[in-house]
């Protein structure tokens, strides 16, 4: 296991600062690294995107991905001030990142007001009885794109 880099948390941190102090959103902040760089950078955008996605740890995945011309970050870290949420817990996984180096626990998060308990805890409850109704729909329908796939000669699996 390699040795956390104090000065890569400490630009993830100062990200934070950054994006918060010129009101993009709340106090996060990230960077990926490769091979002993920084490659990509970035501080939650939430307030001035309108995204609800524009986390810190999602832009900056989506950076690096672009550098690196590839939808996989092996071979990269995660340096994010604060403990990944659900959303960014996913995206992480899905880049296949080596590692990730956080600063704040979601118990910190929720302190300071940003409180995603309540994603893992509807994790947990059966889908019928989530408090945002799902159902399917068009199933049938909706299996033709997954049949294609599967019969895809070309396909690049993921």
């Amino acid at each position: 296991m390699t040795e956390p880099n104090p000065e890569f948390m400490r630009e993830a941190i100062a990200q934070s600062l950054e994006g918060m102090r010129h009101g993009h959103g709340g106090p996060f902040g990230a960077v990926i690294v490769k091979d002993g760089t920084i490659i990509a950078r970035g501080h939650n955008r939430v307030i001035t995107s309108n995204d609800p996605t524009a986390h810190a740890e999602v832009s900056v995945i989506r950076d690096a991905c672009q550098l690196l011309q590839s939808f996989q970050l092996d071979g990269c870290e995660l340096y994010t001030s604060c403990e990944p949420c659900p959303m960014c817990l996913g995206a992480i996984y899905w880049s296949r990142l080596d590692r990730v180096y956080y600063g704040n626990t979601k118990g910190d998060a929720a302190a300071a007001g940003f409180d995603d308990q309540f994603i893992y805890d509807e994790l947990e409850v059966p889908m019928g009885d989530r408090r945002l109704p799902m159902q399917p729909f068009l199933r049938e329908e909706a299996q033709g794109a997954f049949q294609e796939w599967i019969e895809k000669s070309d396909k690049t699996p993921y």
